[in-house]
């Protein structure tokens, strides 16, 4: 009796441990940092707006990958309409134009576990500087 309840606690033990080895997927969060703040701001960014946006992204370790700002010319999208990446489409709603923010973007609402290669390995977390040039909106008829 006493040796089947310790193969048992034995076997608890086993389990646990290799439980514990495998690796927990810790569901990071988008992280938004407002670096510029517009303090009379008419109107906010939202689903459907054309943004006019200037940018620089960079790996965690600092590493840049690509930006805007050399060419002159602010990346332009609609928001929310799945043009750009995930964070992106998150990160920009309720900003105003000359507002800059800081994003930290995870994998999942960035380039996943397949990157963008050759600059953007698998399950890399973004980092963008970004800078709302201009928003322009429909109007609702």
């Amino acid at each position: 009796m006493r040796v089947a309840h310790s193969s048992g606690t034995l076997l608890l033990l086993l389990a646990t441990l290799v439980n514990a080895e495998e690796p927990k997927r810790e569901q990071k969060k988008l992280q938004i940092g407002i670096k510029k703040r517009i303090e009379d701001c008419s109107i906010k960014s939202r689903r459907g707006d054309l943004l006019h946006m200037h940018y620089t992204g960079t790996l965690e370790d600092g590493t840049e990958f690509d930006s805007s700002i050399p060419r002159g010319q602010p990346l332009t999208f609609t928001l929310g309409s799945g043009q750009v990446i995930k964070g992106w489409d998150q990160g920009l709603i309720g900003m105003c134009e000359g507002e800059k923010r800081k994003l930290v973007i995870p994998p999942d609402l960035g380039y996943g576990s397949s990157g963008a290669p050759p600059k953007i390995p698998g399950g890399a977390t973004l980092v963008f500087e970004v800078d709302l040039v201009k928003i322009e909106r429909k109007e609702e008829l």
